[in-house]
């Protein structure tokens, strides 16, 4: 018995490790080639294909197709699956890979319908840009099928890749809509269902647009709200819900991109410097792909495209960086890019004149599954009423026009008015330029479509039947500054103009100005400016935004006397100012803060709550500061939510929250903002591995300084995708960094690399370090 147990357990052994070692050799067999010569079907030239000690990649070519041809190529070679989730993305395809678990989201997402759409309209996507296209496509394709094994993600879900194609790379653009947008506008729908059960004076507290932290480059501040008084409105006399618990507030989606530049006059000699930091999801590998572009081209200043920056897999463009003569960098715009309208002769399963679509979405290891889509004139039916009416929604994205290639333009353009004339041409989600030349002039200006509102269009409501007509957009706008008006320029999610400029754009949920006032007033801090200069604003993880809520915190323990103020305010008497690792008064402040928006947000939406019942949504309320603010300090007794005696009362019941959570980890005094804060920046499919092979796939769990009320923004897997100071012309002076990683693949030797130098805020060159692989693309067969 013992001989027969000790063979099983031989043999078993023998087992694993073949099965280990056949993972290896096919884990192995997925990566790419990173020396020698290859041939590429389709070049007209050899091509050189260099990459450096973290994998950023330098292209020399003869041609821009053929430069285009081979990006492609390393991109599917490094990033294929990643290229994959952003086409089926918008395509609301996931189900395809991931089975039954996608279904609800490929369902939110197929109702847009996007291939279809893309299909119908591709050849006005690509333009005149379709050979070059063609030939990104083709070098994908050439790419992904050069790779031994197929890429490893694909082993794990027992699929294969599908090929790329044309309408693969528009899809890519459409999934950044989605990424950027709210395909649902559900904040618009949020306030429009509670409009009708507050008070009109309630309902313009809570729809107040601005605060005291307002800081647009053009325009005046908005300031904190004035509150009503008790004559027009009191929440003791108002209906409220009977016995309910308290109302559900979002988890806050607080949002975050900075990019600011300064001008000529403020260098020591002349240069204009753009400094980019796009925030994002963060994970492994990152969504850009850093590159640097080479080869001749008549319409580039000297007959030469030289390029740096980052590129996003599935698009052929740089998306942002310099290419010598212009360098530009982008924030979200967070403009109204949707509106409702309501559908009048509902049916049960049908409104007059809306056309039905069955899609069909296929659902790997099961059955299909048949998704009925109905469209108006004015979009696709996303809600149905109890009154027997639906919801269209028409978005910026449905529209022909909404997205093209456009963008590759900025690769040869030879100075500001270049590019701003290359903009007036570009069609992406919609987002604020900041843009510098070697002349050293800047500016800011919107690029991407926005929409042609007509007469009866009131952007704030659902559009009745008879009003406003289906609108188109444009992409020349001329929503812009005139060149020669700014020297200092900052963008940061948050209301950037006013007047005339903001009734065309709208509001759609700006961000808090919190965070733009402090790199406004850090810019406006000093009179002369290097690329360190702006690197370290970007990295400024000052807690101004929360210094007057400690100071207010202490206050009300001194006067209320209440045990959990006091613990608080006892844990957190030393303030270090900063959203720093080690800072235990941070997280208690910011913690308590926004406990006491709960409460407020509950009781001031406490009358719509009883009237809508389960159907109440909270809607993301993103000013929200510029109305709490002024009721704790004020205390008016008629806004003082009913659940609560006095407003001592309140601060007190939010502390207890906030002490109790805290101290479920152990004594409050150690709960620090990094333990908090700490990376969980990992590959899509690492939640699918055993827990003891997960870190194999994530970055280090490095405890983060920085949160989204500062320039440094960052949560544990949000943050800055990319950082960037340049001027164009100085590239070897600029900096850049980037987390997560370079190549998709864990066994790669660009594994992490400089993940370390984003962590730590280290000044990294923007140029490519030296050469440490080399490969050579030549015409012929594969």
């Amino acid at each position: 018995m013992r001989k027969w147990i000790r063979r099983v357990l031989v043999a078993l052994v023998l087992v694993l490790l073949a099965a280990a070692l056949l993972g290896w050799w096919l884990m192995r067999g997925s990566l790419p080639r990173l020396d020698g010569e290859l041939a590429l079907p389709g070049l007209s030239a050899p091509v050189t294909v260099q990459r450096d000690a973290n994998g950023v990649v330098t292209v020399d070519a003869a041609n821009e197709n053929d430069a285009m041809h081979a990006l492609g190529y390393v991109h599917a070679q490094e990033r294929y699956f990643e290229m994959d989730l952003l086409r089926r993305t918008a395509a609301g395809e996931l189900a395809a890979l991931f089975g039954p678990v996608a279904i609800g989201v490929d369902k939110q997402h197929r109702v847009h319908r996007m291939r279809a759409r893309v299909t119908q309209h591709l050849d006005a996507i690509l333009g005149d840009k379709r050979d070059m296209a063609q030939a990104y496509v083709d070098g994908v394709n050439a790419g992904r099928t050069a790779l031994k094994v197929r890429p490893w993600p694909y082993l794990l879900l027992r699929a294969e890749p599908e090929p790329w194609t044309l309408a693969d790379s528009a899809l890519t653009g459409y999934a950044m809509y989605f990424d950027l947008q709210d395909a649902q506008n559900e904040r618009e729908l949020a306030m429009w269902r509670l409009r009708p059960h507050l008070p009109p004076a309630l309902y313009a507290l809570l729809a107040h647009d601005g605060s005291s932290w307002d800081a647009p480059v053009a325009g005046r501040p908005r300031g904190d709200a004035t509150l009503p008084d008790a004559a027009t409105v009191d929440l003791r006399k108002l209906l409220m819900p009977e016995n309910a618990k308290p109302a559900d507030v979002p988890e806050r989606s607080d949002v975050g991109s900075n990019n600011f530049a300064v001008s000529g006059q403020l260098t020591a000699d002349g240069r204009a410097i753009v400094a980019d930091d796009m925030h994002l999801g963060l994970r492994a590998p990152n969504i850009w792909f850093r590159a640097r572009l080479r080869y001749p081209d008549a319409r580039a200043e000297g007959g030469r495209v030289d390029a740096n920056g980052f590129t996003l897999p599935g698009l052929p463009a740089l998306v942002v960086g310099s290419n010598g003569h212009v360098a530009w960098g982008f924030t979200n715009s967070y403009g109204d890019w949707l509106d409702w309208k309501r559908v009048r002769e509902c049916g049960k399963d049908a409104c007059a004149g809306a056309t039905r679509t069955v899609e069909t979405i296929r659902v790997a290891g099961s059955d299909d599954v048949e998704f009925p889509v109905d469209e108006t004139a004015w979009g696709p039916i996303l809600h149905r009423e109890a009154d027997g009416s639906a919801l269209a929604l028409r978005w910026i994205a449905h529209q022909p026009g909404s997205m093209n290639l456009g963008l590759a333009d900025f690769l040869h353009a030879r100075s500001l008015d270049d590019a701003l004339a290359a903009a007036d041409r570009t069609a992406i989600p919609a987002q604020n330029l900041a843009i510098g030349d070697s002349q050293g002039r800047i500016t800011w200006r919107l690029l991407g479509p926005m929409p042609l509102r007509g007469a009866g269009c009131d952007v704030t409501q659902v559009v009745e039947p008879d009003a406003c007509a289906p609108w188109a957009i444009t992409t020349a706008h001329g929503t812009a500054l005139p060149i020669g008006t700014v020297q200092r320029l900052w963008t940061a999610n948050s209301r950037v103009v006013d007047g005339a400029l903001l009734a065309r754009v709208g509001d759609g949920g700006y961000a808090n100005g919190a965070r733009a006032k402090q790199i406004r007033d850090d810019l406006f801090a000093k009179d002369r400016f290097a690329e360190p200069d702006l690197l370290a604003i970007q990295l400024d993880d000052r807690a101004l935004f929360l210094q007057r809520w400690w100071t207010l915190l202490r206050e009300r323990d001194g006067a209320a006397k209440t045990p959990a103020l006091h613990e608080l305010a006892g844990a957190s008497s030393t303030w270090q100012g900063r959203a720093s690792t080690d800072s235990t008064s941070y997280r208690i402040v910011r913690a308590w803060r926004l406990a006491v928006h709960d409460r407020l947000l509950d009781g001031l939406t406490a009358p719509a709550h009883a009237a809508l019942g389960e159907a109440f949504e909270m809607p993301n309320l993103s000013h929200f500061e510029g109305v709490a603010w002024p009721l704790v300090t004020q205390r008016p007794a008629n806004l003082l939510p009913r659940r609560f005696a006095s407003w001592d009362a309140l601060f007190e019941d939010a502390a207890r929250e906030v002490r109790d959570e805290l101290t479920e980890d152990g004594p409050i005094a150690r709960r620090t903002w990094g333990e908090r804060n700490t990376a969980r920046i990992c590959h899509p499919l690492s939640r699918a591995l055993p827990g003891f092979l997960k870190p194999q796939l994530c970055m280090p769990a490095d405890e983060l300084p920085g949160d989204s009320g500062m320039p440094r923004v960052q949560g544990p897997d949000f943050g800055a995708s990319e950082r960037m100071v340049v001027s164009p012309g100085h590239e070897a002076d600029g900096i850049i960094h980037m987390p997560g990683s370079q190549s998709g693949h864990p066994m790669s030797p660009f594994w992490g690399k400089g993940h370390d130098d984003w962590v730590h805020g280290r000044a990294t060159p923007f140029l490519p370090g030296e050469t440490k692989y080399s490969m050579t693309l030549v015409p012929g067969k594969g």
